[in-house]
């Protein structure tokens, strides 16, 4: 374990003494200026709405809705029924 830990901090300070001086950061990246600015909601954020929000958008939730049974058709085709066994409450 020493010498694991000795061959760590060696590398580490290699690393550390051949990086650039002023290093690239991509905007969208980690640390760069536009890191997460649009964030993009999930799906099911949309099943938490209010129904008079949803009123606002019949067809839309209407074809969400459909595809959504859609969906379930096609998992349990791919994957089988869930076995009500699993399920604890």
């Amino acid at each position: 374990m020493r010498k694991a830990a000795q061959l760590l901090k060696e590398g580490e300070d290699e690393l550390f003494m051949h990086q650039h001086p002023i290093p690239k950061k991509f905007p969208t990246s980690v640390g760069g200026v536009a890191h997460e600015r649009v964030v993009t909601p999930p799906d099911w954020i949309l099943d938490y709405w209010h129904p008079l929000e949803k009123a606002q958008y019949p067809e839309y939730f209407k074809k969400r809705e459909e595809r959504k049974k859609e969906f379930v058709a096609m998992w349990e085709k791919e994957y089988g029924k869930p076995d009500p066994k699993d399920h604890h409450h």
